[in-house]
């Protein structure tokens, strides 16, 4: 085999493993089967999903489909594998339609490139972060992407219902999709089942509409019974939850999402070292920490508080409630719930129990759209989606992947720049000169932990160190973008108090 030839992401098995276990056996062992370590832990409409592409990938290797043919990786196997990807996005090209026809454009220009809706198409289709986990690494985000876009419009377009259905199956494909419920839950309630407000803005109790919550209440049960309701009958709920909720995982996945506790995590190691160095610390005395072990696993901190579940739920639902408050005391229509739809997936993605560095995208490929309706929402769109996007580099991580990777991420991000700076000209620069400095600073990283740091002794007796040095640069610009979309949520709280 030839050395530089790209690797096979282990969420490749993971989904080939799902297909064999839907297919070869009976519903009632779906959630049980362990002969693998990838289990079947996505929700049930997701299983029926796979179930589904099943039945079309016997026709290509029927031996995909076998349990206990482990890493099996065909080439028809690899063929059906890609094609369903392909096959599956054109939703999130229907979504991505959708979300272009309901983007507001001040000053219709002749030119189709400079037009925010054409912008608006190329910033969600090509996509960087969904090039690389769908069609390089390996996934179906694109295609669940697609149910969210495309329940996003269906709301941008007063399409209530629609939209909550769409919300619902969403859900019920992918659980994690629950860092945004908040949003729904809030801007449903306040700007769908009360019809009416009062001068000041404020909600008028007497248009509460029992039929509106019945409606909303009507559809997301429908969806969930079709969804859990077979392993009900079979009294499989706890287990099938115990799947799809695993906090056994630990605070961090094994490679870290640049989040608020990768910054937690170095903060504990340098006070350690620090408290060593000087002798405020005996190192036998401290519990050995193990966040950067590469491993999966549960851990504790050496010197800070180790933190639980329970600890990220209350920083999380702290972190989005500022949102969800704003948008019930002051609804500003659909583009309040975009808002605070993304400010719900930063705050999941900075303070949520093991997220995955891939969960960014919730918040990049929504903002896209407030970015190409508000210079200040572009500014910000430019240096989440580039912190959050070189994010995901070290899932790449053979040598045939590096200029694959730099060159995709290079020119997604030269056009954005390029197309959000001309859409706004004559406004000023999008971006304060230290956010250019941060971002040139990704230069620094990437040449240092892509190229030197490999070639150092070091890469053998310390190899997590650029993932740790990544994570670490990125997660700051991750949280320096949620603090500024809250500075303008603020901005547009005082105006409205002014008025």
């Amino acid at each position: 085999t030839c050395k530089l030839q790209p690797h096979h992401s282990t969420d490749f098995e993971v989904h080939r493993n799902w297909l064999a276990i839907t297919h070869s056996l009976p519903l009632s062992r779906w959630y049980y089967e362990n002969s693998s370590e990838w289990t079947l832990d996505y929700p049930p409409l997701f299983a029926w999903f796979e179930f589904g592409l099943s039945h079309v990938a016997r026709r290509f290797d029927p031996d995909m489909l076998d349990v206990q043919r482990l890493q099996h990786r065909s080439p028809p196997t690899v063929l059906f594998q890609r094609l369903s990807v392909v096959c599956s996005d054109l939703l999130l090209v229907f979504a991505t339609r959708e979300c272009c026809r309901c983007v507001r454009e001040q000053k219709p220009s002749r030119d189709l490139l400079k037009r925010p809706s054409f912008i608006l198409a190329v910033l969600l289709l090509w996509n960087f972060g969904l090039l690389v986990v769908d069609h390089v690494h390996f996934q179906y985000n694109g295609f669940l992407f697609g149910v969210l876009l495309l329940s996003v419009a269906k709301h941008l377009q007063s399409r209530h219902l629609q939209g909550a259905l769409l919300f619902a199956v969403l859900l019920n494909l992918k659980h994690i999709y629950l860092y945004v419920a908040p949003a729904y839950g809030i801007y449903l309630l306040r700007s769908f089942c009360f019809t009416q407000d009062n001068t000041d803005s404020s909600v008028r109790w007497s248009s509460f509409s029992p039929a509106r919550l019945a409606a909303l209440g009507v559809i997301v049960t429908s969806v969930c019974v079709v969804s859990f309701g077979p392993f009900v009958l079979l009294g499989q709920l706890p287990q099938v939850l115990s799947r799809l909720f695993p906090f056994k995982r630990g605070l961090c996945h094994a490679y870290w999402a640049p989040n608020a506790w990768a910054l937690y995590n170095v903060l504990d190691k340098t006070l350690v070292t620090l408290g060593v160095r000087l002798k405020l610390l005996q190192e036998a005395e401290l519990p050995k920490a193990s966040m950067t072990g590469g491993l999966v696993q549960e851990s504790q901190h050496a010197l800070l508080p180790s933190i639980s579940p329970s600890v990220t739920l209350v920083c999380t639902l702290l972190s989005v409630l500022p949102a969800a408050l704003s948008i019930w005391l002051r609804p500003r229509g659909a583009r309040g719930f975009l808002r605070c739809l993304v400010l719900c997936a930063l705050g999941s993605f900075l303070f949520g129990w093991h997220v995955h560095e891939k969960a960014v995208l919730m918040a990049v490929l929504p903002l896209s759209i407030l970015a190409v309706e508000s210079r200040e929402d572009a500014g910000i769109f430019l240096v989440l989606a580039t912190t959050g996007h070189y994010s995901l580099f070290p899932l790449l991580f053979t040598p045939a992947e590096l200029p694959i990777k730099i060159l995709l991420m290079l020119m997604f991000t030269l056009y954005s720049f390029t197309a959000l700076t001309s859409l706004f000209s004559g406004h000023g620069s999008l971006l304060h000169p230290l956010e250019v400095v941060y971002l040139l600073g990704l230069v620094v990283v990437a040449i240092a932990c892509e190229i030197v740091y490999p070639l150092t002794p070091w890469q053998q007796t310390l190899p997590f160190l650029p993932l740790l040095a990544t994570s670490v640069y990125c997660a700051l610009g991750v949280c320096y973008s949620f603090v500024r979309l809250y500075v303008i949520l603020l901005r547009q709280e005082v105006k409205s108090k002014q008025l």
